[in-house]
């Protein structure tokens, strides 16, 4: 735990330094949407990397926390970190209903992702019928730049903001690593008949992962919102948020600590690349995402972590969940 405590405290350190250090819009916007797709996989990661459950449908959470944080401002008024702790709150207890709706029936593998999957797209129908979410047009959330809407003049306020979620979800994902919970989680992953037989409850212990998943990635949805002022049911509800959330962590290393930091930075520099010789083709983030995750499970198994030494192998992880 301590060695983990040091390497995230350096993390932090270096990446305030770079903050100061970057002068270019464009260097620190590639650096705000890669600190944001990486707290998007580091929300995989905790529960399909350490609880073994893969999810195809997290942008219902994100989504979640999204609409809850322009509704609160919008409608309810509220000042944009009152509505960032509604927006993860809210964004928990829908992971807490996922997850009581599947687990407590004993729903796991591709049932599950299927239920993940089958929850997005309810509530991406639900959110363009219904009038408060402003239907298929979309919300808009006024620019006003301050410390308490959360709108920076500079991308340095954004980067501190998420920023300061990604070191908090490496502190989550550490304590994870090493405490009880995480251990038991873990037992639950690679065997759930025997981690019961040890004293374990399964169903707690993945509540507990689904509800810590669900609250970071609907962090990342309300920070989402606050950057670019505009949300509707496809962006909210997306499967392109699902699948950049679950490639970042697969292609870094799932069950490892800095795994899906490395996957976060690899595909933005890969969409930067492509963008820069190709233009603006649409789709062609999904293509590489594929195309990318195609190449890692055959060659490398245990992610770009498994390079460095670490990482736990996608196989072993698949294996665990029959």
């Amino acid at each position: 735990m301590k060695r983990d405590l040091i390497q995230i405290a350096l993390f932090a350190l270096a990446l305030a330094a770079l903050t100061m250090v970057l002068d270019s819009g464009v260097w620190l916007t590639f650096l705000m949407l890669t600190l944001y797709s990486t707290l998007l996989a580091q929300s995989w990661n905790l529960l399909g990397g350490y609880g073994g459950q893969f999810s195809f449908g997290h942008a219902a959470f994100f989504g979640v926390g999204a609409y809850v944080q322009v509704i609160a401002q919008n409608t309810g008024g509220l000042d944009a970190w009152t509505a960032l702790a509604l927006a993860i709150a809210g964004a928990a207890a829908m992971g807490l209903v996922v997850g009581a709706l599947s687990f407590r029936y004993g729903l796991k593998g591709s049932y599950f992702a299927l239920v993940t999957l089958a929850f997005a797209e309810v509530l991406r129908i639900g959110a363009v019928s219904v009038g408060f979410t402003g239907g298929g047009v979309g919300m808009m959330l006024p620019l006003k730049e301050s410390l308490a809407t959360m709108q920076f003049g500079s991308r340095r306020g954004y980067i501190a903001v998420i920023g300061g979620f990604v070191v908090l979800a490496l502190l989550v994902t550490a304590w994870l690593r090493h405490s009880r919970f995480g251990a038991g989680l873990q037992a639950v992953r690679d065997n759930e008949d025997a981690a019961s037989a040890i004293g374990v409850n399964p169903l707690r212990v993945k509540l507990g992962a689904i509800g810590l998943s669900a609250a970071f990635m609907g962090a990342a949805g309300a920070f989402y919102v606050q950057v670019f002022q505009y949300l509707d049911p496809g962006i909210a509800f997306g499967a392109h948020v699902s699948v950049e959330a679950l490639v970042g962590a697969i292609v870094g290393g799932m069950g490892t600590l800095w795994g899906p930091v490395l996957g976060a930075v690899v595909l933005h520099v890969l969409a930067d690349l492509t963008r820069n010789l190709f233009g603006q083709l649409p789709g062609l983030n999904m293509v590489i995402y594929g195309t990318v995750l195609v190449v890692i499970v055959m060659f490398l198994p245990r992610g770009l972590a498994g390079l460095l030494g670490t990482g736990r192998s996608v196989r072993d992880a698949w294996r665990a969940r029959k």
